[in-house]
């Protein structure tokens, strides 16, 4: 990660972050609007960080519950067809299988949290199914 970017980073998360930032998240940039960072940490489990305004775009967690711990910043969590609800250094989303949703920073803030891919019980297959992404006009109405 380039230096002045991470320095930017820890500085608005908090420079005592107990996590990495992370690299460049290149191989699911496709499915993001911004740039966002990605630190495996154990297997299943990664911290993922995002720019001011960068999101995933919607998408499905197939034979697998997510996890996200907030660990920084400040954030969204939606879940089609239900308004979207504010994250902070904290919170924790238990997202089940088969839930359309997206998550990512607020405009004017970075954001991170560990993810948790939890698969289950009695499922051999997990996949994630991306979707469109989230309208920019819906999100430039977050607070």
């Amino acid at each position: 990660m380039d230096l002045d970017l991470e320095q930017q980073a820890r500085e608005s998360l908090g420079a005592s972050s107990a996590f990495p930032l992370g690299e460049p998240n290149t191989a699911f940039a496709q499915y993001f609007i911004g740039n966002s960072y990605l630190a495996p940490l154990a297997g299943g489990v990664a911290n993922v960080t995002f720019e001011p305004g960068c999101r995933n775009n919607w998408h499905v967690h197939h034979g697998e519950r997510q996890v996200l711990v907030c660990t920084g910043g400040r954030g969204w969590y939606q879940e089609w067809g239900q308004p979207a609800q504010e994250l902070h250094a904290g919170d924790v989303v238990d997202i089940q299988p088969e839930v359309k949703h997206w998550h990512g920073a607020a405009k004017d803030s970075w954001f991170t949290h560990i993810a948790i891919a939890m698969p289950v019980k009695g499922c051999d297959e997990q996949s994630n199914e991306w979707l469109e992404p989230v309208d920019d006009e819906q999100y430039g109405k977050l607070a």
